[in-house]
């Protein structure tokens, strides 16, 4: 049966109250759940300065459980919790009062009235008002009222058919897309950026986001240049600055009015946005009411075609602005062509006059339906109109004063990349997101419909002026030959002053909306953090206006304007906004084909197939239009993409190309599993072992830099550490110390992971990271440490630790990289020049050979030179031996002197005796250490005993007295030098005041430390000046017993040698001579 939920409150009393006060009190004055929460967290808030390890038992203690203020209610048993995992009703009431609404125009509103509203609103437009208005105001422009009748007459009906249909076809695909990702949770303000920036990431977002930017913003330039070239074409054409009729004089007008407009149009935008709304509806009327005029014009062609002519002289279009009636005896036009004589064409030519809109039922639709393209300056001419032909007038008689002429040259492709502004816009509704009631649902329809609606009028209009209007006049793209009036002007009814009013007010809007938007996209972009240089743009007015972005925003827009032509500045648009709506389809088809669980849009009808076509599409119209401003582009937002890659922050935003990279590193996980690496393709995959001090920094940064040098990016690196104790109780130290790991890495440029394990000892750490590092075939094959500096302290731990991990990577065949004095290595500013040499004494997989290639690859060691020593023994042939292995090294490639030193079988010297007797006393009294005290004491004592009846009874021998088999060299002055030497074992000898008992020590170690001894001296006498010494580490003693002298004979290895790295095989090929 379903149980009842009461929530009893519970009040504040003294402590000397009762439980019973304190029950009666509760049970009189109710409270609310959000009170219940609210005393819950300041609970957690004054309780936060305690011990924050020690563990509360509220179930089991008393006094605990009366401090808890949910003491008595039904939720107890989650009370705890409750700060991590709130109650569902409290969620619910906070996404209840969710609001996505950023600092938008409706914020720079209020501010700017001084009016206080309530802080969360609710959104009231809907998905007509809010998506499909600002959507078709922002499609619908500059592009159909001055220059789609021009594309139709130069591409004819089917080439404008299939310019229109691409575009329109790119859009709608587009606008699927972005109806899935919009629909794909709650959008907050910020539109199309947002996106995009949420589901390809920070790099993707904020190059996509700035050519999105950048597009916007030379939409305004765009529509600017349109503006003014309605008011100096069609309203005032007298307030020219430059009289001249050339194309040059135009484009000087169209600079200085254009600017003037600009500026007049930021100051409005500065002053504020709220004047640009309240005026958006009287824009979009003037749209609404141009259309319906051309569509009763062209209704009105069907009763009564308007009486308005063209004039052609032969087949040639003529600009009857400059006389009145087209005949021969018109005395302006005879006087155009005739001066002392008259042109030969005028003379050989008539004169007629043809209508301009024949009309729907002329047939005229026939004559148009192939295009008529054309070079720069060619005389626009009527097809099948009966001409003589003349030879063409000299360059300095100017017959553009009264021909129709193509100012540019025509081709298909360009007419793509100047059309396509004219079907973008698609994103108005979802930068009002914020704005919205319901952004899921509004978004989708709305764009659609809106495309669905703009796509029909484009195409009908196409037809329309196809079978309407005469070709020489649609060619005519200013309307010289009808009187300086818009093509469109002319179908329109009851006036071309419609067209002209509301393209202009039209053209004004849409600049006006560009200035505003653009700068709050820039400042959304520069508020992420994504790219540092533009930190500067995300601050503004007190109001949150975005007054550095809008002067930004305006310097680019007067680029724009400066190209003065809108044919020049139309395809540049198109490329940032076709580059825009690419990654728009590339973000739907990622997260679409990725199938992450959060892919869950209530717009069902997507597919991943229409968005990689939409993809393509877009694609495909960037090299169309520009394929030189496609590169251009694509290279500014590859620019973007690397920059923010390396000098942006850090964004972790469920992007879908992070569950890209996840899905592709779990694919090639797998395939890598499958089979070991070819020697080929083997690479140090470094486990670092780092050592951290006291405070959880690191201890030796400089291994992060040799790493560094070593990996120089490629590859597997993985810095661990391990901490002593219980994850419960040092949880917080390993965050820290990964922290502190990864900041190092950063600081020494290692490229990697941070990893940081806590474990009961050391020793059990080492085996975890040893054993589980890495995952699947990304394990790492070699281990790279410092050497043990303080291995001959009391604590003998230091030692064992270091012998059982050579162990353990030898079991395991992985390599070993022991570096000594691991603090003088070079930093990574620092640039080396001298010796890298190789001491190649036994093979073990040629990672010898391998490690200097790979140092000489990083700009710390590139200038030395490696060097390769081997040793020969007594029946080696020193000569061929060397011959051989110069034959190896140029086999396998590598840069590199040879050099082989012989070492003949020598006497043991009494030095050695000396190091040998040191070595075992010292490993005696470790062994003592480890005892209890009175033990200690008393084993100490009879080895005193012991060692002083010793030297007793051989005082009185001769040095020479040896055993029979081993000839003894007393080398005084090495005994003297070495004993001087920072050596803590002859400490031991002083203490017991012993002198060498050669005849008991082991000839096993004394062979041992025979040939560390003389290997050192080979070594210290060709390597002590060089950079760096490579040397093959000898393995641990199979017998265990052995362990505590295995680290004597390798500190004699490597005496008087700074930088040193011993190296042990993982026991498999890592080089090859084969290719």
């Amino acid at each position: 049966m379903p149980t009842n939920f009461t929530v009893v409150p519970v009040e504040d009393v003294q402590e000397g109250s009762s439980s019973g006060g304190r029950a009666s009190a509760s049970a009189n004055k109710p409270t609310s759940l959000g009170k219940i929460f609210r005393e819950e967290e300041d609970a957690e808030n004054a309780t936060s300065g305690e011990d924050g390890q020690k563990e509360s038992t509220p179930f089991i203690s008393p006094a605990s459980r009366r401090e808890q203020p949910y003491d008595g209610k039904n939720m107890a048993l989650f009370e705890e919790e409750m700060d991590s995992t709130p109650m569902v009703s409290s969620l619910l009431n906070k996404l209840a009062h969710y609001t996505n609404l950023t600092q938008g125009v409706r914020e720079h509103e209020e501010a700017e009235d001084g009016s206080r509203r309530a802080p969360v609103m609710v959104q009231q437009m809907g998905t007509f008002i809010g998506v499909y208005l600002p959507c078709m105001q922002n499609i619908l422009g500059v592009i159909l009222f001055l220059r789609l009748t021009w594309i139709v007459g130069t591409a004819g009906i089917l080439g404008s058919f299939a310019i229109v249909s691409m575009c329109c076809i790119c859009t709608l695909l587009t606008a699927i897309s972005m109806s899935a990702i919009a629909t794909n949770g709650v959008v907050p303000a910020g539109g199309s950026y947002y996106m995009i920036s949420r589901s390809l990431g920070p790099e993707f977002g904020g190059a996509v986001g700035l050519c999105f930017y950048l597009g916007t913003t030379f939409a305004g330039s765009l529509y600017i240049l349109g503006t003014i070239e309605i008011l100096l074409t069609y309203i005032i054409p007298d307030a020219t600055v430059f009289k001249d009729k050339d194309v040059a004089a135009m484009h000087n007008n169209m600079r200085i009015y254009g600017t003037c407009c600009l500026a007049l149009m930021a100051l409005i935008v500065f002053v504020g946005v709220k004047y640009v709304n309240k005026l958006a509806l009287v824009f979009l009327s003037c749209v609404i009411l141009s259309i319906m005029a051309t569509y009763a014009g062209a209704i009105k062609t069907l009763i009564e075609p308007p009486e308005f002519n063209v004039c052609l002289l032969g087949n040639r279009s003529l600009k009857n602005e400059l006389f009145e009636t087209c005949t021969k005896t018109e005395d302006k036009l005879r006087g155009l062509f005739c001066n002392t004589t008259c042109d030969e064409y005028f003379s050989l030519n008539n004169v007629t006059e043809i209508r301009a809109i024949p009309g729907l039922l002329s047939g005229v639709i026939k004559d148009n339906l192939w295009g008529s393209y054309s070079p720069a300056g060619m005389i626009i001419e009527k097809k099948n109109q009966p001409s003589v032909p003349v030879q063409e007038p000299s360059d300095d008689e100017d017959i553009s004063n009264y021909y129709v002429f193509n100012d540019i040259t025509t081709y298909f492709t360009l007419l793509v990349g100047i059309y396509f502004p004219s079907v973008t816009g698609i994103m108005a509704g979802s930068n009002r997101s914020g704005d919205l009631r319901d952004a899921q649902r509004s978004i989708p329809v709305g764009t659609i419909l809106a495309i669905l609606t703009t796509s029909f009028l484009y195409i009908s209009f196409v037809v329309l002026f196809g079978a309407c209007i005469e070709g020489v006049v649609l060619r005519d793209k200013f309307g010289y030959s009808v009187k300086m009036r818009p093509v469109i002007g002319i179908l329109a009814w009851p006036s071309h002053w419609v067209i002209v009013i509301g393209s202009f007010f039209s053209c004004c809007g849409a600049a006006l909306q560009s200035l505003t938007g653009a700068p709050r996209l820039l400042q959304a972009i520069s508020r992420d953090g994504i790219i540092p240089f533009l930190q500067v743009f995300g601050h503004g007015k007190a109001n949150g206006e975005p007054t550095w972005a809008l002067l930004l925003t305006v310097g680019i827009c007067e680029i724009g304007i400066l190209i003065a032509s809108l044919d020049d500045v139309a395809p540049i648009l198109s490329m940032f906004f076709l580059m825009c709506y690419m990654f728009v389809n590339l973000a739907c088809a990622i997260q679409t084909l990725l199938r992450t669980p959060n892919w869950r849009p209530r717009f069902k009808f997507y597919h991943w197939t229409l968005s990689f076509l939409g993809m393509s599409l877009c694609l495909s119209l960037m090299f169309i239009s520009s394929w030189y401003y496609t590169l251009v582009v694509i290279v500014i937002a590859g620019c973007i993409y690397k920059y923010i890659e390396y000098k942006g922050a850090v964004k972790e935003w469920g992007d879908g190309i992070r569950g890209l990279s996840l899905n592709a590193a779990r694919y090639a996980l797998i395939r890598l599993e499958e089979a070991p690496p070819h020697t080929k393709n083997w690479r140090p995959q470094l486990l670092v072992m780092c050592k951290l001090d006291p405070q959880l920094e690191v201890k030796h940064p400089r291994l992060l830099s040799f790493t560094t040098q070593l990996k120089a990016g490629k590859g597997l690196t993985i810095v661990s550490s391990v901490l002593e104790g219980t994850y419960m109780t040092r949880w917080e130290d390993t965050k820290t110390g990964e922290r502190n790991l990864k900041s190092a890495m950063t600081a020494e440029k290692t490229k990697g992971f941070s990893h940081v394990v806590v474990s009961p000892n050391l020793r059990n750490g080492f085996s975890i990271l040893i054993q589980s590092a890495g995952l699947g075939g990304m394990k790492h094959n070699a281990v790279l440490m410092a050497w043990p500096a303080g291995w001959q302290t009391r604590d003998h731990s230091v030692r064992m630790n270091f012998i059982e991990t050579i162990r353990e990577t030898t079991k395991a065949n992985q390599a070993l990289l022991v570096a000594k004095n691991i603090d003088h290595f070079p930093e990574n500013h620092e640039r080396l020049e001298g010796n890298i040499d190789v001491w190649w004494i036994v093979h073990d997989g040629g990672l010898l050979m391998l490690l200097p290639f790979l140092l000489s690859q990083h700009k710390v060691w590139r200038k030395c030179k490696m060097r390769i020593f081997t040793v020969a023994q007594m029946d080696d042939n020193s000569i061929q031996l060397k011959k051989d292995l110069q034959r190896f090294i140029y086999n396998l490639r590598l840069d590199a002197m040879v050099e082989v030193v012989e070492m003949h079988d020598s006497d043991i010297s009494a030095f050695t005796y000396e190091k040998t007797l040191v070595m075992e006393q010292r490993s005696q009294m470790l062994k003592q250490m480890q005892l209890s005290r009175t033990e200690r004491e008393r084993e100490a004592q009879l080895i005193h005993d012991r060692n002083t009846a010793s030297h007793s009874a051989t005082s009185d021998k001769a040095a020479g007295a040896t055993p029979d088999r081993v000839h003894m060299t007393w080398t005084k002055d090495k005994l003297l030098n070495e004993r001087n030497k920072q050596r803590e074992g002859m400490g031991v000898k002083d203490m017991f005041n012993m002198k060498p008992e050669w005849e008991n020590l082991s000839q096993s170690n004394v062979r041992r430390m025979h040939t560390a001894v003389k290997l050192n001296e080979v070594v210290v006498d060709k390597s002590q000046n060089s950079e760096l010494v490579l040397l093959n580490m000898p393995g641990p003693p199979k017998n265990e017993k052995g362990d505590e002298n295995y680290m004597e004979f390798l500190e004699v290895l490597m005496e008087r040698l700074d930088r040193v790295l011993l190296i042990r095989g993982g026991g498999q090929e890592v080089i090859t001579i084969y290719s």
